[in-house]
């Protein structure tokens, strides 16, 4: 039976980080507010599935610690963040190289330091791998993938560059396709090839890299500024933490929503929610199904690949990258070391990301094998997650502002609306909670700040 009609101030449409983040802004403000969510959990893409005590990420995007919007974000505070080792670990020519992490400074003198860091820390084998290419006796070895000491420095003085640099002069740059733009740094192609662009595509999960330089460049800033991580427990940690700590009531899962307008919000069994605002916190094309018209980008499909080992194939906490795009697997970790939460203890979990539909099984396990350098016969597969829409692509021109206020009492956020990452949606959450309470006539503490773009 219908339940009786419902008020609140604002009706969100969408569990996500962004509808969750507009809602801590917005309850905080004492504006009465109500979180619609479809599916029995909340989260959307940011989602964990849990098999015999692994935490095994659908999507498994990779965040930073640079990530403004994870500080700022009420009812994170108590969320742990789980770096990777510093640097890169990096495939190539049947060896591992180690790509030394930059430090982020922000006058020319810390520049320096990170261009120094590099130089002085040239590419060698972090560990040896069973099958290595090595060069034959009285041969020159093949140059390492960010090339001699004089190109790891040009790399650590570009991104210590970047990363001194606010983000809206970045976003003041020409804008082409990524792959376009990187020709133009003054890089050498081996290290554009055996780092930054294996680099840019798993932070994109964009294989191609058709995305607009803007947010590329966005996306190496953070990287040279933090270091990449992800959450402990797995991403659906991100999102409980922001409904557990919004006050009781306000998320409401298994409701469908049906229709919405400005001033209230039908279900498919829940009845009808007036209000005096909706806002539509859904993925694109949910949204655009909701309010005909709204704009529907390209996606990126995601395949993970879950596998449990009878040992560590690798030692530490590394991210590992295929600079030689030699088989499926764009990236791989043994998350269990980087977030031993995530298996249960003495079990091994290999987290591995196809940038793409899923291939055989057999085509992963084979390149893992050669990835690690180890035989991986004997692992076992957990899970493969394939999402077709995991992430929305966004080739240039791109705006990372696009408007969220489509007209008074109807607003949109998500990371279809800034760039697509968890910093996206939760900096297009705050930004559309400002718009309501702008049209509501409240101003508060927040409010004041300015607003930075998404990163």
């Amino acid at each position: 039976m219908p339940e009786p009609a419902h008020h609140a101030d604002v009706v969100i449409v969408g569990a996500g980080a962004a509808g969750l983040s507009a809602a801590h802004r917005l309850t905080s403000a004492g504006v009465t507010t109500v979180v619609l969510e479809a599916a029995p959990y909340v989260g959307g893409r940011m989602s964990t599935e849990k098999v015999d005590g692994f935490r095994l990420d659908r999507i498994g995007q990779l965040l930073t610690t640079s990530y403004p919007e994870l500080r700022r974000t009420p009812g994170l505070d108590s969320l742990v963040l789980r770096p990777f080792a510093p640097g890169l670990l990096v495939h190539s020519d049947g060896r591992h190289h180690r790509a030394a992490a930059p430090k982020a400074g922000r006058s020319a003198r810390g520049a320096l330091t990170t261009a120094r860091a590099l130089a002085s820390a040239p590419l060698g084998p972090a560990r040896a791998a069973l099958n290595p290419a090595r060069a034959a006796p009285g041969t020159a070895p093949r140059p390492a993938p960010l090339g001699n000491s004089l190109d790891q420095a040009r790399l650590g003085a570009a991104l210590a560059r970047l990363a001194a640099t606010p983000v809206e002069r970045l976003l003041t740059r020409p804008e082409l396709p990524a792959r376009n733009a990187l020709s133009a740094r003054g890089l050498p192609s081996r290290t554009i090839d055996g780092f930054l662009r294996p680099l840019l595509s798993a932070l994109l999960c964009d294989p191609g890299l058709t995305t607009s330089s803007r947010c590329a460049d966005l996306a190496l800033h953070a990287f040279a500024r933090g270091r990449l991580c992800v959450p402990e427990g797995g991403a659906d940690v991100l999102p409980d933490l922001l409904a557990a700590t919004l006050p009781p009531g306000t998320v409401r899962t298994g409701v469908r929503v049906t229709s919405v307008s400005t001033s209230s919000v039908g279900t498919a069994e829940h009845g009808e929610f007036p209000c005096r605002a909706v806002l539509l916190a859904t993925d694109a094309r949910a949204a655009s199904e909701l309010l005909p018209g709204l704009r529907v980008p390209p996606f990126h499909e995601v395949t993970v690949f879950h596998h449990t080992a009878p040992e560590p194939p690798l030692d530490g906490a590394a991210l590992l990258l295929d600079a030689d795009r030699a088989g499926p697997v764009a990236h791989t970790s043994v998350i269990s070391q980087v977030d031993p939460s995530r298996a249960p203890a003495d079990r091994v979990l290999v987290s591995s990301t196809v940038l793409g539909p899923p291939p055989d099984e057999r085509a992963v396990r084979t390149h893992l094998a050669a990835l690690y350098g180890t035989p991986t016969h004997r692992w076992e597969l957990l899970a493969v997650h394939h999402t077709r829409e995991a992430v929305p692509a966004m080739p240039p021109p791109h705006d990372v502002r696009r408007p969220v206020r489509l007209l008074s009492g109807l607003y949109v956020c998500g990371d279809h609306r800034d760039t697509s990452t968890v910093q996206g949606a939760l900096h297009s959450g705050r930004r559309a909670a400002h718009a309501v309470l702008t049209d509501f006539g409240i101003t508060f503490a927040y409010a004041q700040e300015s607003l930075p773009t998404a990163a």
